[in-house]
């Protein structure tokens, strides 16, 4: 299975839990737009249709990319 940049993933999962706090507060149409925007591409990316899942999925594919990068020592 394909996976993106962990740069890419991180970016975009911060980008929809910012904005879903922002909308808390201030249900603006263009807040609203902007979440569906990341949403839509975080889904794309981990090929999931709900934002949920999407950053469940993301989360996951950063913990195995960090896993990589840093294997553990024995």
């Amino acid at each position: 299975m394909l996976s993106a940049q962990p740069s890419l993933l991180r970016e975009l999962v911060e980008r929809c839990e910012t904005l879903r706090r922002c909308l808390a507060s201030d249900d603006s149409p263009q807040l609203r737009r902007q979440l569906e925007d990341a949403s839509y591409t975080l889904c794309v990316i981990t090929g999931t249709r709900q934002l949920d899942t999407a950053l469940h999925v993301a989360r996951q594919q950063l913990a195995d990319a960090m896993r990589r990068e840093q294997p553990l020592h024995r």
